[in-house]
């Protein structure tokens, strides 16, 4: 198994504006003074042909000088609130993107003052200098570094050589809107070339790990309500899935089964277990995406769309065959999955106390790659979470997969069945297996690799294949 950490820390040169020097000529950073914002913005005006732009967010003002006279600008903000291809290129889910949008910061103008084509290769020195101070820069104006830049260049106008000469990376291109009002974009007919960087090595990882390191804490943000865990496609497809499962309740009903297990699904994917989040998740939909799930419009309103309230997830969620409903919504994440992800993580969570459902998750973002169902009805096949993980288990193949579980699945049967389906298994160890448990804390073995605590009592675990 390979492991990757993110790697942080603040340089710990004194120095105010850090320098690099080319040939028999030096460049120094700084970030811009208050003072000097005015004549900053005015040279952008005067020289830039997109002029100084609108601060907006966490905003950023750099100078570059040699020998004390400015020789370029620059200027970092927010970015993008969503990119495809950047957004696919980290590998993050909605909710973890607006979670942590902010440690992506945006080279918004960048902008030469010495004469056009005087000095060749001065715009990727400076870049140079710039990206390795930027994150230091960000942390010292705002409290958290970043871990990615991203920045656009317009194919008919720039080649953008001086960024892949800095080691920017071109992973596609924007879709070609223009954010109008706080909520909707307009078509420009001018799609961009998008380009991005690491500032830490393994920062990607980072954006889309389960953990960060403290220093980048502070540019977390809390989901706002209506963030979606699915796209639109995706969720079109799942509801048309989902209507094909029998409703219990007979078919005089406002609420369609099809638009309310979506809403159960997709509420799941997004961390709600009880009923009634699942009921407050649904009330955070806009309009427009209730219109999409096909829910009913509210009589006498014509943009108005009602969803469910706790009466009918209730209704459904207790009288529903859940069997069904997860081998629906198992197939459905597996032809979603593209391809799977190297570590997943099993664990079960109910539904108040009626219906649950056992998860086999991707690590890093939590999203499902199979489940099955538990409930705790006395006398069911389901009411024990072993019985319900052989049947996920028997389900998709996991070649090359890294299953890990609690103490509830230390059993010989979980990990025979993983190996039978080509994964490996990290199961932890405790005092259900009592013999097991006391040989391994008889063998003499260093402290673990993740917790490296070897003087404190710690539970064991066992890794096989």
């Amino acid at each position: 198994m390979r492991f990757g950490f993110c790697l942080g820390g603040m340089n710990s040169e004194p120095d105010e504006a850090k320098s690099a020097k080319t040939g028999d000529r030096q460049l120094q950073v700084r970030v811009a003074t208050t003072d000097e914002q005015e004549w900053f913005d005015q040279q952008l005006r005067e020289k830039h042909y997109l002029g100084p732009g609108q601060p907006v967010g966490d905003y950023l003002r750099q100078v570059v000088e040699r020998g004390g006279q400015a020789v370029a600008l620059l200027v970092w903000g927010p970015a993008s609130y969503a990119l495809k291809d950047r957004d696919l290129w980290i590998g993050w889910s909605a909710t973890t993107r607006v979670e942590r949008l902010s440690l992506i910061v945006q080279n918004r103008r960048f902008l030469l003052l010495t004469p056009k084509g005087s000095e060749p290769n001065l715009a990727s020195q400076v870049l140079g200098l710039v990206l390795r101070e930027l994150a230091g820069h960000w942390h010292g104006e705002f409290g958290y570094t970043p871990l990615l830049a991203e920045t656009f260049t317009d194919p008919e106008c720039f080649e953008g050589t001086c960024y892949k000469a800095s080691n920017w990376t071109a992973v596609g291109t924007s879709a070609g809107y223009s954010r109008h009002r706080a909520d909707f974009y307009v078509a420009n007919d001018s799609p961009k070339k998008l380009w991005v960087r690491e500032l830490r090595a393994g920062a990607r990882g980072c954006l889309r790990g389960a953990d960060l390191a403290e220093e980048h804490r502070g540019g977390l943000r809390a989901a706002p309500s209506g963030t979606m865990p699915l796209r639109v496609a995706q969720m079109g497809s799942l509801l048309e899935l989902l209507r094909t499962v029998p409703d219990p309740r007979g078919a005089n009903t406002t609420f369609r089964i099809g638009p309310v297990l979506t809403l159960v699904a997709m509420a799941l994917m997004a961390g709600r277990r009880e009923i009634a989040e699942i009921a407050r998740f649904a009330t955070t939909l806009s309009q427009a995406q209730r219109r999409a799930l096909c829910l009913p419009r509210k009589a006498g309103t014509k943009a108005f769309w009602s969803v469910p309230g706790y009466g009918v997830f209730y209704q459904v969620l207790t009288r529903l065959d859940p069997t069904c409903f997860a081998e629906k919504l198992s197939g459905w994440l597996a032809a979603q999955a593209g391809t799977l992800p190297l570590a997943l993580a099993m664990d079960g969570k109910m539904i108040r106390n009626q219906v649950g459902l056992l998860t086999l998750a991707d690590h890093e973002d939590g999203t499902p790659y199979t489940v099955a169902v538990i409930d705790q009805k006395e006398g069911t096949a389901r009411s024990e979470q072993p019985s319900a993980t052989q049947a996920i288990l028997n389900g998709p193949a996991l070649d090359e997969k890294l299953i890990t579980a609690d103490a509830l699945h230390c059993q010989k049967d979980t990990a025979r069945a993983i190996v039978e389906r080509g994964g490996d298994y990290l199961l932890q160890l405790k005092g259900n297996q009592p013999k097991m448990h006391a040989c391994a804390q008889a063998c003499d073995l260093p402290g673990s690799p993740f917790l490296p605590t070897p003087n404190q009592d710690m539970d064991a675990s066992t890794g096989g294949s």
